[in-house]
Order: C-alpha cells, then structure tokens, then sequence
C-alpha cells in the first residue's frame, strides 16, 4: 500500500505506533509523510498484510528511528481520522498504541522521519505534539512506571 492509496480511503486502515520510554524519556519523531507531514509524534505507520501487530510496530520503529524495540502491553485503541476542506475523510486510521522498550540499534531519522528525538515528557508541549497523543504518551508512561516497579 503506498501513501497515496491511503488518501480517501473505501474502508479504515489499521496502524500501529510504539510509545517508546527509556528512562525519563519518551521517543518522538518529525513526520515525514502525510497525514501529519512535519509534525512530531510517535512513531508508528500501516500493518502490513500478512503482518503480526508487533512485528509491524518492530518494523516501523526500525525503519524511522534505528532503534530494536521489545513490544509491552497495548496502551490505547483510538481512531484518526483526518478530513479535507471539504468534509471528505482524507485518512481514517484505526491505531493501536503499544509501550515499548529499546534492545539495540542507534537512534537516527530513518526513512519515514525527518527527525527522532528523546523528550522528556514534561517538554511535549515544546514540539507541538496532537493533545491525544500526549495524552496517550502520559498513559505510557505512567504504565512503565508501574510495570518497571
């Protein structure tokens, strides 16, 4: 599926994103690719046919940031969907959040990202990221914080 058949699309699509703490910081990256383009959020993208859920917030994570994640507990279900000047939905993504843990890799914008980044979750605010999203960031973060207890 390329980008531009997910523009006005017959039926959702099921994305994946990956809420990624290490420590005191939470991993953002500079969308690349509309919806969205040039905004921070976390990474993420479509499932893949074929393609498990935790395989798709793997490869996804890998192919924007360079980072080898491990795959934790859903965070939230929630819907996206994006209309244009004129009603029409544009992009309708169903997204499963997921908290995720880095194992390896080097941290750089991949090809999906113009930027990645850690932040501190009490500077979100700095890189304009959607209130849902910081909503869903603080959700995974205060899970990590019970799980690592």
């Amino acid at each position: 599926m390329t980008a531009d058949d997910r523009r006005f699309p017959a039926r959702p699509i099921v994305g994946v994103g990956a809420i990624v703490v290490d420590g005191d910081g939470v991993l953002l990256v500079k969308r690349g690719r509309p919806p969205l383009h040039g905004e921070w959020s976390v990474p993420g993208g479509a499932v893949e046919v074929g393609e498990t859920l935790s395989a798709a917030v793997q490869r996804e994570v890998l192919e924007e940031t360079g980072l080898v994640v491990s795959v934790g507990p859903v965070v939230e279900v929630l819907d996206r969907i994006h209309t244009d000047g004129e009603g029409r939905v544009e992009y309708h993504y169903v997204l499963i959040d997921y908290l995720c843990s880095v194992v390896g890799g080097d941290l750089g914008a991949g090809s999906d990202a113009l930027d990645a980044v850690w932040v501190a979750p009490g500077r979100l605010g700095e890189y304009a990221v959607q209130p849902v999203t910081v909503a869903v960031i603080h959700r995974a973060v205060h899970l990590a914080h019970n799980v690592a207890s």
